[in-house]
């Protein structure tokens, strides 16, 4: 996976250290951007986007 980002909201400082994704057609793969090099955790994409709405649910209530 060659195409690693991060968050929008990542910026000076603190913001630097988040979490990175990368995804293709089938997986979402996630790393500590720390720590690049280290573990990576890979995904398949309909888990991913299952947790993702998980996430966006829990912060409307």
């Amino acid at each position: 996976m060659d195409n690693w980002r991060k968050s929008s909201y990542s910026g000076e400082g603190d913001g630097n250290d988040c979490v990175e994704i990368a995804t293709t057609p089938t997986h979402t793969a996630v790393r500590d951007s720390k720590t690049p090099t280290r573990a990576t955790l890979t995904f398949p994409a309909p888990t991913f986007t299952t947790f993702l709405e998980a996430l966006k649910s829990a912060r409307l209530r």
